[in-house]
């Protein structure tokens, strides 16, 4: 099968829906279909060769954060010819109301049409206003794939449609086979987050609130930290004596992001929200490290509710500092945890993912059989007005 997927957000920054896209595709091109990624990217040269530059992207505040977007007259010219070339059989598009390429392609395109929906972010109030608007976008799609049961909500509640339900995926092997950081975890445990830290729903604040309660009466305890942010920002209220105990990593590569979630005891997810999945969540459990995490909805469902990961109240640091004492002092707990995750992640593996999402595939091309090609006038006419202008 012939499949071009378009992931809205730049390429060569780090981000779950990148994630996503990128692992769906090697799956799929390792089952031996002809895959063709398309993307916003700054940095042509350093992409896999299976993507496919959409034009730069720029920051664009979006989903509760700031996303690299690409939306403009030189981007749709790339959509377009790359729709023409691609002859794909089906088009698999994702975030498509996002204000970027997805949207653009789903504007151009003819044919068997997929979108995959990330966000869990309900808006209702701007979903209703937006709705008659995205119509057009929306009739486009032959099928919808939620990552989660929240985002699927969304699809039902809000864009007058249902979705099929399936989540991220995880390469289990690549985590699990993962060797610790020299000198980690060590003798006096170690903690660890990944992600933004400077984004305050990615809660590390309150992390650091319960990782400060804990040092005192832990002296070896260290936190170790991945991802990128202003560092100095980040610590510039946190006493010399607890700075000292944290190790900052910055932005690292899916090879070290294996290794450093094989290197800390427990691994710590205090996000405050705006979670439609939680896809570190999977890669911790495939990496066997016992989870301590917030108790959203979405992490809720990943940790089997509390079953394969301690929860903690949402925001609460005096909470999660507790729950940690309590797994840095019980390593029988922590191994309980991370059998149960290995066995919950199982269903995660992108393999298995990859089967279910061509099923959905194989379900629109039946139903529209005819191939991927670009229109050759799309309209735009219902476009708000700063949309359009960006495109002439």
């Amino acid at each position: 099968m012939r499949i071009g997927i378009v992931c809205p957000y730049s390429f060569d920054m780090p981000g779950g829906v990148q994630a996503h896209v990128r692992d769906l595709a090697e799956a799929l091109i390792s089952l031996d279909h002809h895959v063709s990624v398309l993307a916003p990217a700054d940095d042509e040269d350093d992409l896999p060769p299976y993507v496919v530059a959409a034009g730069r992207a720029v920051p664009v505040p979006y989903n509760g954060s700031v996303a690299r977007l690409s939306f403009g007259p030189l981007s749709f010219a790339r959509v377009r010819r790359w729709l023409r070339e691609g002859k794909f059989d089906v088009l698999h598009l994702h975030e498509p109301l996002a204000p970027s390429i997805s949207l653009l392609a789903c504007l151009a395109a003819r044919g068997p049409v997929v979108a995959t929906f990330h966000t869990a972010t309900t808006r209702s109030r701007a979903l209703a206003a937006a709705e008659g608007v995205l119509q057009p976008v929306l009739e486009k799609i032959s099928g919808r794939i939620a990552v989660s049961a929240l985002a699927r909500r969304v699809q039902v509640e809000h864009l007058a449609g249902g979705a099929v339900e399936i989540p991220n995926g995880v390469s289990v092997a690549r985590f699990a086979h993962a060797s610790p950081l020299p000198g980690w975890p060590g003798d006096g445990g170690a903690i660890g987050f990944l992600g933004r830290f400077t984004e305050p729903r990615k809660g590390f604040g309150i992390l650091l609130d319960a990782f400060t309660q804990l040092v005192a009466s832990r002296p070896g305890l260290r936190l170790l930290v991945a991802g990128p942010g202003d560092a100095d920002e980040a610590l510039s209220k946190v006493a010399p004596e607890v700075r000292e105990r944290i190790v900052l990593l910055g932005l690292v590569s899916d090879a070290d992001k294996a290794r450093m979630l094989r290197s800390v005891d427990v691994y710590v997810a205090p996000n405050t929200g705006g979670e439609s999945f939680g896809i570190i969540l999977t890669e911790a459990m495939a990496a066997g490290t016992a989870i301590a995490a917030s108790d959203l909805d979405a992490f809720r469902r990943v940790l089997d509710d509390g079953r394969a990961g301690a929860l903690f109240p949402n925001g609460d640091a005096s909470a999660l500092a507790s729950t940690l004492a309590g797994l840095l002092d019980d390593p029988a707990r922590r191994a309980e945890l991370a059998g149960l995750a290995r066995e919950a992640v199982a269903e995660f593996d992108w393999p298995v993912i990859a089967a279910r999402v061509l099923e959905v595939y194989s379900a629109v091309v039946a139903t529209t059989p005819a191939a991927v090609t670009a229109e050759d006038e799309p309209r735009t006419d219902w476009l708000p007005k700063a949309l359009r202008d960006r495109l002439r």
